[in-house]
């Protein structure tokens, strides 16, 4: 026992301070190579301030709506839902998230709503929604701010953010970014 006690006790050691101080130096030198140091994307409109890393909630008809959230929002403890697919819970509150959807967006066929707008993200802050998601919220948007869809479809293709690389993830829309460029339009 004598032999293996004292290597032990040296590889916690050598884990502790690797990884609350080397691994944790290492990291934050890489940070300050990106953009805004690591402290992710901030942008000011009308002396607020957001972070566009962050999901933000919106659910006025006139804009676009955002991810839904397991967290509600709340940067602070990040998470998703540990419910499973089949659970009641799980199901009765993704119905609800589709019939509110469907009431705001009576054009629309339950079938054709994507998965993005009416299930949480595993973190839970999702920032983006995919381009089918933005696309089917067009015609409510244009309605209510009687704006031609065209221009609201230039304004979606103008915020759509491409795979990284051409191949690493899927084409995305940041919804913070997209409701903010949707306000300057006129």
């Amino acid at each position: 026992m004598k032999e293996n006690i004292f290597p032990a006790i040296r590889l916690t050691i050598v884990c502790l301070l690797f990884f609350s101080g080397v691994y944790t130096v290492i990291m934050l030198g890489i940070a300050q190579l990106a953009p805004n140091k690591g402290k992710g994307e901030v942008l000011v409109d009308n002396g607020k301030t957001y972070y566009t890393n962050i999901g933000q909630q919106f659910t006025d008809d006139k804009y676009f709506y955002s991810r839904p959230s397991a967290v509600d929002y709340n940067a602070s403890g990040a998470g998703g839902s540990n419910k499973g697919a089949s659970n009641p819970e799980y199901l009765a509150e993704v119905q609800a998230r589709i019939d509110t959807f469907l009431v705001h967006n009576p054009d629309v066929n339950k079938a054709d709503i994507p998965s993005d707008l009416v299930t949480a993200s595993g973190g839970g802050l999702d920032p983006h929604i995919s381009v089918q998601a933005a696309n089917i919220q067009v015609k409510r948007i244009a309605k209510i701010r009687h704006i031609a869809e065209g221009n609201i479809q230039q304004l979606i293709l103008s915020n759509t953010e491409k795979p990284l690389f051409g191949l690493l993830g899927t084409e995305r829309i940041n919804v913070l970014k997209l409701n903010m460029a949707l306000d300057k339009l006129k």
